[in-house]
């Protein structure tokens, strides 16, 4: 029964991915705003609803490990792994602005992230933790994301209404509103029994349950994004796939851990802040690769998803 809910898990992501990014990029026309946007926001936001629901739970059970770990985990496995094989399967074009802005912006949350863990290094206190003010700061840096992509959206929308006119296609509400939703619903529920069923499996064959969550967990909230980025590639929307990518990062950060730190304040372990600090230098590479050509080619990819299967070595020889 475990391995038929893992391959309906599967399905449901296949399946959901499909649905969620036609309905999305079809809204994007709808509201005549560019692909990238709707990929940084309903996109990314939607996809990274697993990542929120198991921290927020694990911060409201006072598990602050899981919370700040799956998180951590999730953003390097997204820079690495789903950059990379989306990569590898359709070369990822990317904007101008995508390279001075919303990149720097993804940045910008991993940098913010390690100052607020470094109490001991910074405030030389007796351990690291992400506190209910910084949780607010975290809270108010995606306010200013949310701002940014708004303004970005009212200028783009007269550009975009232009190009649809040319088109003459009306997209319909209804219909993409269905598949969106409908899509979504299944990714989260896919998700989550991909997840479920994978850990108790794993631990059958005898894997603990801290390298069960730093492997297993981490990743099954991140199948949503790799699956959805998959399915845009292959449909040829790489600004779906790479604003998914960028904005699920951002949104990890800024929106997971700040309500999560809200919360109940997250105590954070001293190797946690090597991970960070991981995150940051994978930022950094996604950045050199997108202003290169304006696009992470297949090399890249190959080189980022390297990088990762050298992480989950480190992991499992630390732990």
């Amino acid at each position: 029964m475990t391995y038929l809910l893992l391959i309906i898990g599967f399905v449901l992501l296949i399946k959901g991915a499909d649905f969620f990014v036609d309905g999305a990029s079809k809204i994007a026309q709808t509201l005549h705003v560019s692909p990238l946007l709707i990929g940084l926001t309903i996109v990314a936001f939607g996809t990274s609803s697993p990542e929120a629901t198991v921290s927020i739970v694990s911060a409201l059970e006072g598990n602050a490990g899981v919370a700040m770990g799956n998180v951590v985990g999730s953003n390097i496995f997204n820079i690495t792994i789903v950059v990379g094989i989306t990569a590898l399967l359709n070369p990822l074009q990317v904007e101008n602005e995508t390279i001075r802005k919303e990149i720097p912006f993804a940045m910008l949350a991993s940098v913010a992230l390690l100052i607020l863990i470094s109490d001991i290094t910074l405030q030389s206190m007796g351990s690291n933790y992400i506190t209910r003010g910084d949780g607010f700061v975290l809270l108010l840096f995606f306010a200013v994301f949310l701002y940014y992509i708004f303004e970005v959206a009212r200028k783009s929308r007269d550009k975009a209404k232009q190009e649809q006119t040319n088109t003459g296609e009306k997209p319909s509400w209804t219909k993409n509103i269905i598949l969106t939703v409908g899509g979504l619903l299944a990714i989260i529920f896919g998700g989550e029994l991909v997840v479920t069923n994978a850990t108790e499996i794993a631990l059958l064959f005898g894997m603990s349950e801290t390298l069960v969550g730093l492997t297993i967990v981490a990743i099954g909230t991140s199948l949503p994004e790799l699956i959805t980025s998959i399915t845009a590639a292959i449909k040829k929307q790489s600004e779906i796939a790479l604003g998914n990518i960028i904005g699920s990062n951002i949104f990890n950060v800024f929106f997971v851990l700040g309500s999560a730190s809200i919360i109940s304040p997250l105590a954070v372990e001293n190797k946690l802040v090597l991970d960070v600090l991981i995150m940051i230098v994978m930022t950094i590479l996604l950045l050199v690769f997108s202003r290169t050509h304006f696009k992470v080619g297949k090399l890249e990819g190959v080189i980022l998803a390297v990088f990762y299967l050298l992480y989950m070595v480190y992991i499992i020889i630390r732990n």
